[in-house]
């Protein structure tokens, strides 16, 4: 039974502080509070103490699951007719139309803290794949911010797989590579734009726990302090994250850096 369908366990959610919900803007609003369906609120659950272990990594942060309140409500109108059709064995469809992002505190958080906005990619992150630098990215991103004086965030974006097309249409667009197409041109072979990713509810989630503070973002991306500061986060440094170059995916940080990363030819050597 999931916590958010068992009213005894989100009251007592609520008031151990392990449940809250945050606004647009990042202000802490009532959790009961029915919002209008046209309002922007995340539910926050945790702090969660969570060990880590990645390679070069091996540290403890806390982690808060993050979750629009309009897609509970729709997760929890699909769970009570399961209920009431005693389909309890169907649960496992709520995880489909649910996106749970993910914020993990790592260290002390002080002043400028250094943040990564990292877009989930299940054959990088999980698998370790080499065709792509996610899966070193992550770790190397949570290892500096670890290691770094003031601290810090990772925000883990649920639902930008393959830059937001999905695993379905990540995997044909591999394919189109491999038959000689880099990976935005493939991602116009199929119809789709180059990058499709919403970073509305990272800066949401940025609001709340940095607030109006200058942060450093670790990114090669213009285009992602770009999409943040059109939500009112300018006070943005950017700092160069490169790691996991290799063979497989020279090709590919190539076709980044011409579309607009800040690679240089020698981080790619």
């Amino acid at each position: 039974m999931f916590t958010y369908l068992n009213p005894d366990v989100r009251q007592r959610l609520i008031a151990d502080g392990k449940l809250t919900r945050i606004d647009a803007e990042g202000r802490s609003i009532d959790v009961d509070q029915q919002e209008p369906p046209n309002e922007l609120a995340i539910n926050l659950m945790g702090p969660i103490p969570l060990p880590i272990k990645l390679p070069g990594v091996d540290t403890t942060v806390r982690w808060y699951a993050a979750v629009r309140s309009t897609e509970l409500r729709g997760v929890e109108a699909l769970a009570a007719d399961l209920n009431a059709r005693g389909g309890q064995h169907l649960f496992a469809h709520l995880v489909s139309p649910l996106a749970v992002n993910s914020v993990l505190v790592i260290g002390e958080p002080g002043e400028n803290p250094l943040v990564r906005v990292h877009s989930n990619c299940l054959t990088g992150d999980v698998f370790g794949s080499e065709r792509c630098d996610c899966g070193p990215q992550l770790a190397s991103a949570i290892n500096r911010i670890d290691e770094d004086a003031s601290g810090g965030y990772l925000i883990y974006m649920a639902g930008h797989e393959g830059r937001g097309i999905g695993l379905w249409a990540k995997a044909a667009t591999y394919l189109l590579q491999d038959a000689g197409e880099n990976t935005y041109q493939a991602n116009r072979s199929l119809g789709l734009p180059d990058d499709c990713r919403d970073f509305t509810d990272a800066a949401v989630l940025l609001k709340h726990f940095v607030g109006e503070k200058a942060f450093r973002l670790l990114t090669n991306n213009p285009k992602k302090l770009e999409d943040l500061a059109a939500h009112g986060l300018n006070q943005v440094t950017r700092e160069k994250h490169v790691t996991g170059v290799g063979e497989w995916n020279k090709r590919y940080l190539n076709a980044k850096r011409d579309w607009g990363h800040g690679l240089a030819e020698e981080d790619l050597s």
